[in-house]
């Protein structure tokens, strides 16, 4: 009961957190928003986002590693570790929220009209993007309920299978092209908006070289010959299937 009570609760903190990050990047009307932030001297304010930013990027990376699960289970139930995974991303996520300085300074803008209304309309279909892909290889897991409900029948968790459902037919990693949409569209861009949309775009290219290794470790060449057919982030039509050209190592 604990384990699920407890994937519960981090759920409901992800999903929150998810909801304040829409209205962050897109200026609702929130508390505090990347353009409606405190402003400071612009020295400290970019070395305090980019600390803000670099915590969720290590957090998110390291936790992420196989080798860091397998040491982390060691303190914490196997099947509350992708909760408090989960947990522990929410949390950065709510400090860079809460500390974040604004960089009013504008870089571009194309006004109103019918182009910042395209413009804000496919940063949301980017936020979209994110969570139907998150369904399509099972939400429930990925954020943690799955395991807690599990533990709360006395269950174990299949053995992962890999599938390429919809937009993963096309792009290999269908949620960083849809956060890419997010945080790059947007009618007017200021300098802190840029410089949150930077450091995101380099994370993510970053985050995924280390994801293909744990996939390539963990489904071997199945997933050798769909790096192969399928584009990184940007949706293009598959490539012809051709054979691996070196073998593939299986561990990390």
């Amino acid at each position: 009961m604990g384990a699920f009570v407890y994937s519960l609760i981090a759920y409901v903190i992800f999903f929150v957190t998810f909801l304040y990050a829409i209205a962050f990047v897109e200026n609702l009307p929130v508390p505090r928003t990347i353009d409606r932030a405190p402003v400071g001297a612009l020295a400290a304010s970019i070395i305090i986002d980019l600390l803000l930013l670099s915590l969720f990027a290590v957090q998110h990376s390291v936790m992420a590693r196989p080798a860091f699960k397998r040491a982390w289970i060691r303190i914490v139930p196997p099947m509350a570790e992708r909760s408090t995974y989960v947990l522990a991303s929410s949390l950065a996520l709510i400090v860079l929220f809460a500390f974040w300085r604004a960089l009013p300074t504008t870089v571009w803008s194309v006004g109103e009209g019918p182009l910042a209304i395209a413009l804000s309309a496919l940063s949301y279909l980017g936020f979209a993007l994110v969570l139907v892909s998150t369904f399509l290889i099972d939400h429930f897991e990925l954020f943690g309920l799955r395991q807690g409900w599990a533990s709360l029948r006395g269950e174990a968790l299949p053995e992962p299978k890999f599938r390429t459902p919809l937009f993963y037919k096309l792009v290999r990693h269908p949620l960083y092209f849809g956060f890419l949409l997010a945080f790059w569209a947007t009618p007017r861009m200021t300098a802190g908006h840029l410089l949150f949309a930077i450091a995101t775009t380099g994370y993510m290219l970053l985050a995924i070289v280390f994801e293909e290794r744990d996939l390539t470790a963990t489904f071997g060449e199945t997933y050798v010959l769909y790096r192969q057919r399928v584009s990184m982030i940007i949706p293009l039509p598959p490539r012809r299937e051709t054979p691996p050209t070196s073998p593939v190592a299986h561990g990390s």
